[in-house]
C-alpha cells in the first residue's frame, strides 16, 4: 500500500510525499507556488471524475480526446467547510448528434457515480480519526 505523509517545511508550509516518489507543495493562500489543502481536495475530485470517465469517453471520442475539468467552490468560513463543489467537464462533442451526446453524458455520469472514490467519499461523508504520536516514524527520512 502506498504510504502518504506531509512534512513541515516552514510556517503553514508543508511538502506532501508518497512512497511512490510523488511530491506536492502545500501551504496557505498567501504562499506562492503551493496548493492549499482545499485546492488539493478540489483537484483530487476533478482528477477522479476525469479518470472515472476516461474509458467511456475514449471509447466514443477516441484515445486522444481533449478534456478539461474545472472545479470550484467557495469555503464557508463560519463552518470551515465547502458546502458546494461545482465541476464542469469541457469536451468537444460537436461530432455527435444530440441523441449520441445525451447517451454519452448518461454513461459518463453513471461511471463517475459508480467509481469515483473521491466524489463518493465527499458525497457520503467519512469518519476521520486523528491522533498525536509522541515519536516520529521517520517515513520520509
Amino acid at each position: 500500500m502506498t504510504e502518504l505523509w506531509v512534512e513541515r517545511t516552514g510556517t503553514r508550509r508543508y511538502s506532501g510525499y508518497s512512497s511512490r516518489g510523488a511530491q506536492v507543495l502545500v501551504g496557505s493562500e498567501d504562499v506562492e507556488g503551493v496548493f492549499t489543502p482545499g485546492e488539493l481536495m478540489k483537484i483530487a475530485l476533478a482528477a477522479c471524475s476525469g479518470m472515472s470517465s476516461d474509458q467511456p469517453l475514449a471509447r466514443r471520442l477516441g484515445d486522444d480526446y481533449k478534456a478539461v475539468i474545472r472545479v470550484s467552490g467557495d469555503a464557508d468560513r463560519d463552518q470551515e467547510r465547502y458546502p458546494l463543489l461545482q465541476e464542469t467537464l469541457e469536451l468537444d462533442l460537436s461530432g455527435l448528434s444530440e441523441e449520441e451526446k445525451q447517451r454519452l453524458l448518461a454513461v459518463v455520469d453513471r461511471a463517475i457515480d459508480l467509481v469515483c472514490t473521491v466524489g463518493r467519499t465527499l458525497k457520503s461523508g467519512t469518519e476521520v480519526n486523528f491522533e498525536v504520536a509522541s515519536e516520529a516514524r521517520n517515513v520520509g527520512s
